[in-house]
Formats: C-alpha cells, structure tokens, sequence
C-alpha cells in the first residue's frame, strides 16, 4: 500500500524516558534471536504499537523495502536504526547473508513501506526460509489495509478472502475473477488508480453489476474516503470521474446478498429490450443483476412473446 505521509501525523516526542520505560508502564523487553515481521503505519503515523518502537529500536538490523520510506518513520519516533534494503531486486542474493546472521543469533526486524509485511510485499520468501531453518519468527501485529479497508466498507466481516492485485491486463484480470465468484465471503483486492475504472468493470462483468462494493482510498490519512454502491455503480463513477490517486482497497460483497425479485428482472429486461435484440438484452441484464444468462434468455423470450 502507499507509503505513510509524515505530514499526516505529527512525531511523538519522548515516547520512551530515560529509564527505557513506555506509556503503560511496563519496561521494554529484551528481544530474543529471531526475525520479527513488524507492521508500520499504512499513513498515520500514529498507528505505530509501542511493542513495534521497542522491537525496532532494540534490533540488530531493519529490513525495509525503501530505507527513504522506513528512514521518515525512524525519524519521525527519534529512533537510531540500522537499516538496510530488502526487496524484491536484491531479496535471493540477500537471503543466505540473512540466514547466516540469524544462525548467529542475530535479532532481525522486518518492515514494509506501510502495513503488515508479507501481504503483497517480497518479506514472505524471507519468513519462509527463516522457518525452514529451524529460526524463530516473531509477528508484531498492527496496521493493515485489508482489515481497515474491510472495517470501513460496511461489507459482511465474518467471512472474507484477500486476493491480493489483480492481473493488469483484462483478459487475465476475469480468468482470475472468474474463480473466485462463488467463494462465500466478502472478496478484498488491491487496485491503483489508474487501473481502477477497467477493474471495477471487469469485476461487475464477471461477479454481476449488482453486487455490493466498496472502494476505500486514503486509508488513515487526511483526505480518507470510502465510497459505497454496486460494482455497476462504482465503476460507472469512476470511469466518469477518473482513477484517484494512490493505492485502493476494493472490496466486493459475497455473492446472493442482492436478491433480485421477478418483478426487478422483468423491469431490467423490458428496459433493456426496448433498444437491443433479445439475446443481447438478455446477456447485459444477465451480467448486470449476476444471474444465469439462460434463464434470463428465457424470460426475455417470454416477455417479448406476451408483448
């Protein structure tokens, strides 16, 4: 997700006194051997845990994607850390220097520019091999923009499936979709702006325009917003208004939480075969309400025969 904005926070000055103690009162704890999976703010800076402050601060070495992203959040909490690049560029030549260290009983930090590493970043080959070779891996839990995103969208939470970005060309962005359509559960994606109008369609085309979404941008941020309505919807808005700018959370309804009523059907289908052949209308009211494109071929038969 975008990189957290220092303006959107102030620094908190003096977050540890001179005795090492932390609001709440408890001393930090010494960090045994490891690599710890840190999350980091996804804009507020004022997400950081106070546990993430004592790891990062205490660690041999931080890894983070972009040392000028993780260097403003150092910075920003008066913290002295060593950092070092880990990234998908230099992540397999890394590795076994890693590996080495933590054999050594080296105390490693893992960080992302923002959020929970391993969620669509390169640290999961890194948490997988760390394991593999008998070392300990410590989550230090904290911000996410799948879970804000999914708390913001009004979308059912009890049963949900993160699917990462979309492929970026059509084709192979439905191929995908079109798996995941009747999976139970609210669906969450990642999207860029530009990307968005063209996903969104492809989205309402595959899982039918009447399910209910969720586009949330911003996230923690100033101008923070989450905009609500079916997927026909939200992609009509956005292929209007343009891509917003940043990195997105959609977010997509389970499937049958729109019941369409006969009597909703038959008024689709008189609209649309007011101005297309039969077939043709059949297919778009099929696509836009989520239904079998048969049975609603049949009623548009119907239809047109009772005049």
């Amino acid at each position: 997700m975008s990189s957290p904005d220092p303006s959107d926070a102030e620094a908190i000055p003096g977050w540890g006194d001179s005795t090492g103690a932390r609001p709440g009162g408890q001393p930090p704890q010494a960090l045994s051997p490891g690599l710890y999976v840190v999350s980091t703010p996804i804009g507020n800076l004022r997400d950081i845990t106070l546990r993430a402050l004592d790891v990062l601060s205490a660690a041999d070495e931080v890894l983070a994607e972009d040392t000028r992203v993780a260097g403003k959040l150092m910075s920003a909490y008066g913290l002295k850390v060593r950092l070092s690049p880990y990234h998908d560029h230099n992540g397999a030549e890394r590795r076994p220097e890693l590996m080495r260290k933590l054999a050594e009983g080296a105390r490693i930090a893992l960080i992302s520019d923002a959020g929970t590493p391993l969620v669509s970043d390169p640290g999961w080959k890194l948490a997988h091999e760390a394991l593999e070779a008998g070392h300990r891996v410590f989550p230090v839990p904290g911000a996410s923009a799948m879970l804000a995103g999914l708390v913001a969208s009004g979308l059912p939470s009890d049963r949900f499936l993160f699917a990462g970005f979309l492929p970026p060309k059509s084709g192979a962005r439905r191929g995908a979709v079109e798996a995941l359509k009747g999976v139970p559960a609210t669906l969450i994606f990642y999207e860029s702006g530009p990307r968005l109008a063209e996903a969104l369609a492809d989205l309402a085309a595959v899982l039918g325009g009447a399910r209910d979404a969720a586009v949330a941008r911003e996230l923690t941020k100033l101008f923070e917003e989450t905009r609500r309505g079916t997927l026909a919807d939200l992609a009509a808005h956005y292929d209007r208004e343009g891509g917003p700018r940043g990195e997105i959370v959609v977010l997509v309804g389970p499937p049958g939480e729109t019941e369409v009523t006969p009597e909703q059907l038959d008024a689709a289908l008189r609209d649309a075969l007011a101005g297309q052949p039969t077939k043709a209308a059949a297919n778009a009211v099929a696509e836009a309400l989520g239904l079998p494109k048969r049975d609603v071929y049949q009623r548009a038969l119907q239809l047109k025969a009772d005049g």
